[in-house]
């Protein structure tokens, strides 16, 4: 019996409503803030868009007749996503770390760390 890995997006979808049922604020702040920016990334391209659709009379008409399908990310796109995530905090870390900000730079850090649980999974 062969079972497929959790892709890692769903892997943070699910550790979300554990950690509300936790309690533990920073994993659902870290958790939130990623799944935003995976969904930011998966945005329309502004260049998609006719810019001569804006005209009234060239409105299309009906609900749904003017959506334009969303991305669609690979899983090495979403792992890079959230690498770039755990690295950012990690980087502010080191500056808080620099700016006598320890209990800062410890924070910033525990989000890295719950970031990194998911990308072992």
């Amino acid at each position: 019996m062969s079972t497929e890995p959790v892709p890692l997006r769903q892997r943070l979808r699910d550790a979300l409503p554990a950690a509300m049922r936790a309690r533990d604020r920073r994993a659902v702040a870290v958790l939130r803030a990623t799944l935003a920016a995976i969904e930011n990334a998966e945005a329309v391209d502004g260049s998609q868009v006719d810019p001569g659709s804006l005209a009234i009379e060239r409105s299309p008409v009906g609900v749904g007749a003017a959506e334009v399908p969303r991305r669609v990310l690979s899983a090495a796109q979403v792992e890079r996503i959230v690498r770039g995530e755990l690295a950012e905090r990690e980087t502010v870390a080191r500056g808080y770390d620099r700016a006598g900000r320890s209990e800062r730079a410890a924070e910033l850090r525990a989000e890295a760390a719950v970031l990194a649980r998911h990308l072992d999974g």
